[in-house]
């Protein structure tokens, strides 16, 4: 590796078989190395951290029979990722998977500002095996005023089945979701998303992108507003709420995407409160469904509205009626 040297797990190695001559490189890789992800594996071809030959490389250059393949694996740095004993509303768990239900207001991953009392801190307390995971077991997130179903890895089987589920979409979700305005009927919203030009910690809809596709359904209809079902192709980042801001449909409450606050026509003192005291995005993923890596069966789970969701959709009924 030149003169720098990885720190990491213990290498491994393996030789390219006749089977996968003329193969992809990371594709290749995944069959040799079955304890990790493709998509991890090419990470770590692009870091020099899988090499062909001695010799670093493209995820995408082909394999030949006989060819040495070199993996030092890459365990991410926690030491600020500390084991703490706090609540978890655990939906399902067994040695290999973990569905859960997460509160608003809870962040996912330890980061600046939030090196405790995250949702990973809690998920190593009560599983410490995942603590050698990438990501802590996490395999996909929600935002932190997002409410609502999550799924984890507890194995290396469980992360590198469920992150592939993940990339071939064949994990199902369904949210819930209140904004602004009202729909003909329900539709799909299409616009690959991307870092906003100006505000680079926001998202936005861009031509250079990544594409992004969002189906809604309508499940409730009011005077001003609209609750409805989606469900997503792609799992962009702040997906839902970039794409029915962009389409003049902002949820309500999204302090990012929102804009203005607005006070609809007529709207009763009651609805003016309701409005007003929300202050985050109305938004909550309702059901996930997977394969379970190891049983090879489908699983589907759901999450219940949280009350201050259903106590705004409620208030609606009764002081938005349609």
């Amino acid at each position: 590796m030149d003169d720098e040297v990885l720190a990491g797990g213990d290498p491994v190695s393996a030789r390219v078989p006749d089977t996968l001559h003329g193969a992809r490189l990371d594709a290749a890789a995944a069959a040799l190395f079955p304890d990790f992800s493709r998509s991890r594996l090419a990470e770590w071809i692009k870091a020099g951290r899988l090499r062909r030959n001695d010799q670093n490389a493209k995820p995408r250059d082909k394999v030949a029979v006989d060819d040495h393949l070199l993996l030092i694996p890459e365990y991410e740095d926690r030491v600020e990722w500390s084991p703490e004993h706090l609540p978890l509303d655990i939906i399902y768990e067994d040695e290999h998977v973990l569905v859960l239900n997460k509160p608003a207001g809870l962040v996912v991953h330890p980061a600046a500002g939030h090196h405790s009392g995250t949702l990973v801190n809690r998920l190593l307390a009560h599983a410490p095996e995942m603590a050698a995971l990438p990501r802590g077991g996490i395999v996909h997130r929600l935002d932190k005023e997002t409410s609502g179903i999550m799924l984890a890895a507890r194995s290396p089987l469980a992360h590198k089945s469920l992150v592939a589920q993940l990339a071939d979409r064949s994990v199902s979700r369904l949210y819930s979701a209140v904004c602004r305005g009202t729909f003909s009927g329900g539709g799909t919203i299409e616009g690959p998303i991307g870092r906003h030009p100006t505000s680079r910690t926001k998202m936005a809809v861009v031509p250079d992108g990544k594409p992004a596709v969002t189906h809604y359904r309508i499940a409730q209809r009011f005077g001003t507003h609209t609750l409805l079902d989606v469900s997503l192709e792609s799992g962009r980042t702040h997906q839902i709420r970039v794409h029915l801001a962009w389409r003049k449909h902002p949820l309500v409450g999204d302090p990012v995407y929102g804009g203005r606050a607005t006070r609809p026509a007529g709207a009763s003192p009651r609805l003016l409160q309701a409005l007003s005291a929300f202050n985050r995005q109305a938004l909550h993923a309702r059901e996930l469904a997977f394969r379970h890596p190891e049983a090879d069966e489908t699983m589907t789970f759901s999450a219940p509205l949280p009350a201050d969701l259903t106590e705004l959709i409620h208030c609606f009924s009764e002081e938005d009626p349609a």
